[in-house]
């Protein structure tokens, strides 16, 4: 495993962080029917600590807080507190009631609070906001993550999913107010889709902003022939609001990351992943493992350098595509 700082911190992270959404089921929790339960949870995390992962992520929503519970029961019993990086995040409603979601001060710090009870620790290290919220005004949101930050709560804060001006004008209003700025952005980027790189990425590289990119692998559409069925392409509704519509284009850039792999004998994951992490400033990719092979197979793609030329062949069929992931 290799380990970088995130972003401008001196937070040292393995280059491959281990997403937790597939961890954890719940009752009307329709984005993961495929998610495993506890029991089936617990070795995945094993193994992402046995291959030197240290950087887990979860979130408040996933599985309605099952997962943050699956994986700070598993962190406590196979690692050192010290030893590991928690990021969790907060927007998405976890009530139907009266400021049970969203972004104001009151959400956040109850959210906050939820969240450490889960995960059975005092602090997290990294708390992301998971969208950007219309109906808070932005300056209650940066100094409510800003004072979790000084109350020992979190020691960094992230954000997820939004547009360029938002995450810009977020960072700007914390400069000016002498409040704690993000240090991350977990972005949708992969090679069926790269609309990030016409604004995010090139903000991100100018501020040395930590790009941890979430469904690095188009929930496993580069991974497997076009045709091929899954658990959980048949059932995940969310990666199919994501690609199904692009689906013919993204066919070719499928076919061509198959062919690079067959020629260099190497698996798929690797050619993604690694076409991926030269796309700088990209810090870490989340890779949502719900198997050993997973984890396995995902590793080698940290020692494997593309040619240009190999770049070129993977991006050229790509065509703009509808924004999607933002609110």
């Amino acid at each position: 495993m290799k380990y970088v700082k995130l972003g401008n911190t001196g937070l040292d992270v393995s280059q491959l962080c281990l997403g937790c959404m597939g961890f954890g089921q719940a009752e009307n929790w329709s984005q993961n029917q495929w998610g495993l339960d506890e029991a089936a949870s617990r070795p995945v995390i094993q193994k992402a600590l046995e291959v030197g992962i240290n950087f887990f992520d979860t979130a408040n929503a996933y599985a309605f807080g099952n997962s943050e519970e699956i994986v700070g029961r598993a962190l406590k019993d196979f690692a050192s507190r010290d030893e590991v990086v928690i990021a969790t995040k907060v927007f998405f409603p976890m009530t139907d009631k009266p400021n049970g979601k969203g972004l104001s001060r009151k959400a956040i710090l109850s959210e906050m609070d939820n969240s450490l009870k889960r995960l059975e620790t005092d602090y997290v290290d990294l708390y992301i906001i998971h969208r950007w919220d219309y109906a808070t005004p932005i300056e209650e949101t940066m100094e409510a993550l800003h004072d979790l930050v000084k109350a020992g709560k979190t020691r960094y804060i992230g954000a997820s999913s939004m547009y360029t001006w938002q995450f810009q004008k977020a960072n700007q209003i914390a400069d000016q107010r002498g409040w704690t700025r993000f240090a991350s952005m977990q972005n949708h980027l992969n090679l069926l889709y790269r609309e990030e790189e016409r604004e995010m990425i090139p903000y991100c590289k100018s501020e040395n902003i930590a790009l941890t990119p979430y469904s690095p692998l188009a929930s496993g559409r580069l991974t497997r022939d076009f045709t091929e069925k899954t658990e959980r392409s048949e059932t995940d509704m969310v990666q199919k609001i994501k690609y199904d519509a692009s689906a013919d284009a993204d066919k070719l850039v499928i076919e061509r990351v198959a062919s690079i792999a067959q020629k260099r004998g190497m698996a798929r994951v690797e050619i993604a992943l690694a076409w991926l992490l030269q796309k700088q400033p990209v810090t870490i990719p989340i890779i949502g493992a719900t198997k050993f092979s997973h984890l396995e197979n995902a590793v080698p793609a940290l020692d494997i350098t593309l040619s240009a030329e190999e770049i070129a062949f993977l991006e050229e069929p790509y065509v703009p595509h509808k924004i999607v992931g933002h609110q």
